[in-house]
Protein backbone atom coordinates (compact mmCIF):
# COMPACT_ATOMS: atom_id res chain seq x y z
CA UNK A 1 0.00 0.00 0.00
CA UNK A 2 1.22 3.20 -1.28
CA UNK A 3 0.72 6.69 0.36
CA UNK A 4 -0.75 8.80 -1.96
CA UNK A 5 -1.52 12.70 -2.14
CA UNK A 6 -3.87 14.53 -4.31
CA UNK A 7 -3.68 17.98 -4.71
CA UNK A 8 -6.49 19.42 -6.62
CA UNK A 9 -9.90 17.26 -6.28
CA UNK A 10 -11.44 18.57 -9.18
CA UNK A 11 -12.26 16.14 -12.14
CA UNK A 12 -9.55 14.89 -12.83
CA UNK A 13 -7.72 14.49 -9.05
CA UNK A 14 -11.16 13.42 -7.57
CA UNK A 15 -10.69 10.80 -10.66
CA UNK A 16 -6.81 9.64 -9.62
CA UNK A 17 -7.87 9.08 -6.44
CA UNK A 18 -11.08 7.11 -6.52
CA UNK A 19 -8.44 4.99 -8.16
CA UNK A 20 -6.42 4.72 -5.71
CA UNK A 21 -8.08 4.11 -2.67
CA UNK A 22 -9.98 1.44 -5.37
CA UNK A 23 -6.43 0.25 -5.56
CA UNK A 24 -5.99 -0.58 -1.85
CA UNK A 25 -3.80 2.70 -1.70
CA UNK A 26 -3.94 5.18 1.69
CA UNK A 27 -5.05 8.35 -0.18
CA UNK A 28 -5.25 12.30 1.19
CA UNK A 29 -6.30 15.12 -0.24
CA UNK A 30 -6.49 19.21 -0.52
CA UNK A 31 -8.32 21.35 -2.52
CA UNK A 32 -9.17 25.03 -1.19
CA UNK A 33 -12.85 25.16 -3.07
CA UNK A 34 -13.73 21.71 -4.48
CA UNK A 35 -17.34 21.01 -2.54
CA UNK A 36 -16.91 17.24 -2.63
CA UNK A 37 -13.99 14.67 -1.31
CA UNK A 38 -13.93 11.47 -2.95
CA UNK A 39 -15.01 8.51 -0.72
CA UNK A 40 -12.10 6.90 1.35
CA UNK A 41 -9.68 10.08 0.46
CA UNK A 42 -8.45 11.85 3.70
CA UNK A 43 -8.89 15.73 3.00
CA UNK A 44 -6.41 17.84 5.30
CA UNK A 45 -6.93 21.68 5.55
CA UNK A 46 -3.60 22.57 3.48
CA UNK A 47 -1.31 21.23 1.02
CA UNK A 48 1.68 20.70 2.91
CA UNK A 49 -0.28 18.66 5.47
CA UNK A 50 -1.81 16.52 2.89
CA UNK A 51 1.84 15.89 2.04
CA UNK A 52 3.09 14.81 5.22
CA UNK A 53 4.43 11.07 4.98
CA UNK A 54 3.48 10.73 1.31
CA UNK A 55 5.48 8.24 -0.95
CA UNK A 56 3.81 10.11 -4.13
CA UNK A 57 2.15 12.95 -4.51
CA UNK A 58 0.12 13.92 -7.78
CA UNK A 59 -0.50 17.83 -8.50
CA UNK A 60 -3.63 18.20 -10.66
CA UNK A 61 -4.58 21.95 -10.17
CA UNK A 62 -4.62 24.15 -13.14
CA UNK A 63 -1.07 25.58 -14.08
CA UNK A 64 -1.65 28.90 -12.91
CA UNK A 65 -1.29 27.08 -8.96
CA UNK A 66 1.76 24.85 -10.10
CA UNK A 67 4.71 27.13 -8.78
CA UNK A 68 2.94 27.93 -5.06
CA UNK A 69 1.85 24.13 -4.70
CA UNK A 70 5.21 23.24 -5.39
CA UNK A 71 6.87 25.94 -3.42
CA UNK A 72 4.33 24.61 -0.55
CA UNK A 73 4.71 21.21 -0.93
CA UNK A 74 8.51 19.78 -2.70
CA UNK A 75 10.42 21.18 0.65
CA UNK A 76 8.30 19.00 3.21
CA UNK A 77 8.27 16.13 1.46
CA UNK A 78 10.79 13.19 2.78
CA UNK A 79 13.82 11.69 0.92
CA UNK A 80 12.74 9.34 -1.63
CA UNK A 81 8.99 10.22 -2.28
CA UNK A 82 7.66 11.64 -5.62
CA UNK A 83 6.39 14.59 -6.42
CA UNK A 84 4.45 14.16 -10.07
CA UNK A 85 3.24 17.95 -11.40
CA UNK A 86 0.32 16.72 -13.94
CA UNK A 87 -0.50 19.99 -14.53
CA UNK A 88 -0.54 21.86 -18.22
CA UNK A 89 2.61 24.04 -17.44
CA UNK A 90 4.88 24.97 -19.69
CA UNK A 91 8.34 22.70 -20.47
CA UNK A 92 9.97 25.69 -18.97
CA UNK A 93 7.63 25.91 -15.22
CA UNK A 94 8.57 22.11 -15.19
CA UNK A 95 11.98 22.55 -15.42
CA UNK A 96 12.34 25.57 -13.00
CA UNK A 97 9.89 23.32 -10.79
CA UNK A 98 12.10 20.57 -10.98
CA UNK A 99 14.73 22.85 -9.52
CA UNK A 100 12.95 23.57 -6.26
CA UNK A 101 14.88 22.25 -3.31
CA UNK A 102 13.84 18.92 -2.25
CA UNK A 103 14.59 15.54 -0.90
CA UNK A 104 11.48 14.25 -3.55
CA UNK A 105 12.19 13.26 -6.97
CA UNK A 106 10.39 15.20 -9.60
CA UNK A 107 8.45 14.04 -12.17
CA UNK A 108 6.91 15.97 -15.41
CA UNK A 109 3.59 14.15 -16.23
CA UNK A 110 1.62 14.98 -19.45
CA UNK A 111 -1.70 13.69 -19.76
CA UNK A 112 -2.29 12.35 -23.44
CA UNK A 113 -6.01 12.01 -23.37
CA UNK A 114 -9.49 13.23 -21.72
CA UNK A 115 -9.53 11.86 -18.26
CA UNK A 116 -13.40 12.70 -17.91
CA UNK A 117 -13.49 9.71 -20.49
CA UNK A 118 -10.67 7.27 -20.30
CA UNK A 119 -10.54 7.68 -16.45
CA UNK A 120 -7.39 6.57 -14.50
CA UNK A 121 -6.41 4.35 -17.41
CA UNK A 122 -5.70 7.88 -19.71
CA UNK A 123 -2.51 7.24 -21.15
CA UNK A 124 0.26 9.23 -20.11
CA UNK A 125 4.11 10.83 -20.79
CA UNK A 126 6.42 11.41 -18.02
CA UNK A 127 10.24 12.65 -17.63
CA UNK A 128 12.34 13.57 -14.86
CA UNK A 129 13.92 11.39 -11.65
CA UNK A 130 10.84 10.26 -10.80
CA UNK A 131 8.93 8.90 -13.92
CA UNK A 132 9.81 5.19 -12.30
CA UNK A 133 7.81 5.93 -9.50
CA UNK A 134 4.44 7.33 -11.70
CA UNK A 135 4.76 4.45 -13.94
CA UNK A 136 4.87 1.94 -11.06
CA UNK A 137 2.05 3.42 -9.32
CA UNK A 138 -0.46 4.21 -12.23
CA UNK A 139 0.66 1.72 -14.69
CA UNK A 140 -1.00 -1.24 -12.47
CA UNK A 141 -4.71 1.17 -12.71
CA UNK A 142 -4.59 0.63 -16.90
CA UNK A 143 -2.50 3.73 -17.88
CA UNK A 144 -0.20 3.34 -20.39
CA UNK A 145 2.90 5.63 -18.83
CA UNK A 146 5.11 6.54 -21.50
CA UNK A 147 8.78 7.45 -19.92
CA UNK A 148 10.53 10.02 -21.91
CA UNK A 149 14.02 10.70 -22.02
CA UNK A 150 14.96 13.98 -20.34
CA UNK A 151 14.72 16.25 -17.20
CA UNK A 152 11.70 17.67 -16.44
CA UNK A 153 9.98 19.52 -19.09
CA UNK A 154 10.83 16.98 -21.99
CA UNK A 155 7.39 15.43 -21.65
CA UNK A 156 5.02 18.53 -21.57
CA UNK A 157 6.92 19.40 -24.33
CA UNK A 158 6.13 16.13 -26.30
CA UNK A 159 2.48 17.49 -24.88
CA UNK A 160 2.64 20.63 -26.50
CA UNK A 161 3.64 19.36 -29.53
CA UNK A 162 0.66 17.17 -29.67
CA UNK A 163 -1.59 20.11 -28.57
CA UNK A 164 -0.72 21.47 -32.06
CA UNK A 165 -2.18 18.93 -33.68
CA UNK A 166 -4.58 17.95 -31.78
CA UNK A 167 -6.21 21.35 -30.37
CA UNK A 168 -6.17 22.77 -33.97
CA UNK A 169 -7.27 19.90 -35.95
CA UNK A 170 -10.68 19.95 -33.18
CA UNK A 171 -10.96 23.42 -34.31
CA UNK A 172 -11.36 22.49 -38.07
CA UNK A 173 -13.29 20.21 -37.37
CA UNK A 174 -15.88 22.35 -35.45
CA UNK A 175 -15.35 25.14 -38.14
CA UNK A 176 -15.73 23.08 -40.92
CA UNK A 177 -19.38 21.02 -39.57
CA UNK A 178 -20.80 24.38 -38.39
CA UNK A 179 -20.13 25.55 -41.77
CA UNK A 180 -21.56 22.04 -43.27
CA UNK A 181 -24.66 22.72 -40.83
CA UNK A 182 -25.50 26.62 -42.07
CA UNK A 183 -24.99 25.18 -45.76
CA UNK A 184 -27.10 22.27 -45.35
CA UNK A 185 -24.19 20.16 -45.85
CA UNK A 186 -23.76 18.74 -43.12
CA UNK A 187 -23.39 14.50 -43.51
CA UNK A 188 -21.30 15.46 -46.54
CA UNK A 189 -18.56 17.16 -44.94
CA UNK A 190 -18.67 14.91 -42.23
CA UNK A 191 -18.20 12.55 -45.22
CA UNK A 192 -14.82 14.52 -46.39
CA UNK A 193 -13.52 14.58 -42.35
CA UNK A 194 -13.76 11.22 -42.14
CA UNK A 195 -12.24 9.91 -45.21
CA UNK A 196 -9.51 12.39 -44.33
CA UNK A 197 -8.79 10.78 -40.97
CA UNK A 198 -8.55 7.09 -42.13
CA UNK A 199 -5.89 5.13 -44.13
CA UNK A 200 -2.13 5.89 -44.59
CA UNK A 201 -1.22 8.87 -42.02
CA UNK A 202 2.32 9.08 -43.18
CA UNK A 203 1.37 9.42 -46.70
CA UNK A 204 -0.55 12.08 -45.64
CA UNK A 205 1.68 14.06 -43.70
CA UNK A 206 3.80 13.72 -46.68
CA UNK A 207 1.37 14.82 -48.88
CA UNK A 208 0.96 17.85 -46.88
CA UNK A 209 4.82 18.46 -46.10
CA UNK A 210 5.25 18.80 -50.01
CA UNK A 211 2.12 20.04 -51.23
CA UNK A 212 1.40 23.12 -48.86
CA UNK A 213 3.98 25.06 -49.87
CA UNK A 214 4.14 24.72 -53.47
CA UNK A 215 0.50 25.85 -53.59
CA UNK A 216 0.83 28.57 -51.06
CA UNK A 217 -0.01 31.26 -53.27
CA UNK A 218 -3.48 29.85 -54.35
CA UNK A 219 -4.26 28.16 -51.49
CA UNK A 220 -3.91 31.14 -49.75
CA UNK A 221 -6.31 33.20 -52.04
CA UNK A 222 -9.18 30.08 -51.73
CA UNK A 223 -9.06 30.13 -48.25
CA UNK A 224 -9.51 33.88 -48.06
CA UNK A 225 -12.80 32.78 -50.19
CA UNK A 226 -13.78 30.44 -48.06
CA UNK A 227 -13.52 33.00 -44.88
CA UNK A 228 -15.53 35.33 -46.56
CA UNK A 229 -18.04 32.72 -47.70
CA UNK A 230 -18.26 31.49 -44.03
CA UNK A 231 -18.27 34.72 -42.45
CA UNK A 232 -20.44 36.11 -44.73
CA UNK A 233 -22.75 33.86 -46.49
CA UNK A 234 -23.29 31.69 -43.78
CA UNK A 235 -22.65 33.82 -40.70
CA UNK A 236 -20.61 31.54 -39.05
CA UNK A 237 -17.19 31.70 -36.98
CA UNK A 238 -14.19 31.22 -39.34
CA UNK A 239 -10.96 31.75 -37.05
CA UNK A 240 -9.71 28.68 -38.42
CA UNK A 241 -9.94 29.35 -41.72
CA UNK A 242 -8.76 32.64 -41.58
CA UNK A 243 -5.61 31.69 -39.72
CA UNK A 244 -4.94 28.85 -42.63
CA UNK A 245 -5.31 31.46 -45.03
CA UNK A 246 -2.44 34.00 -43.07
CA UNK A 247 -0.64 31.19 -42.53
CA UNK A 248 -0.12 30.23 -46.39
CA UNK A 249 0.14 33.78 -47.01
CA UNK A 250 3.35 33.61 -44.78
CA UNK A 251 4.54 30.14 -47.24
CA UNK A 252 4.09 31.77 -50.17
CA UNK A 253 6.22 35.04 -49.43
CA UNK A 254 8.82 32.99 -47.63
CA UNK A 255 9.20 30.48 -50.77
CA UNK A 256 9.34 33.69 -53.67
CA UNK A 257 11.97 35.36 -50.97
CA UNK A 258 14.02 32.24 -50.69
CA UNK A 259 13.56 31.66 -54.44
CA UNK A 260 15.41 35.02 -54.73
CA UNK A 261 18.09 34.28 -52.78
CA UNK A 262 19.36 31.27 -54.89
CA UNK A 263 19.24 33.89 -58.48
Amino acid sequence: MTACTVIGLGEAGATYAAALVAAGHRVSGFDPVAPNTPAGVTRATTAAEACANADIVLVLTGAAAARAVAQECLPVLPAGSCYADFTSSSPHVMQELGQVPSEALFADVAILGPVPTQGAKTPLMVSGPGSGAVADLLGPLGADVEIADGEPGAAMAHKLLRSVLMKGLASVVVEAVTAGRAAGLEEWIRGQIAGQLAGDGQAVIDRFLSGTAKHAQRRSKEMQDTAHYLSSDLEVPAEMTTASAAALARMATESTEAAAALR
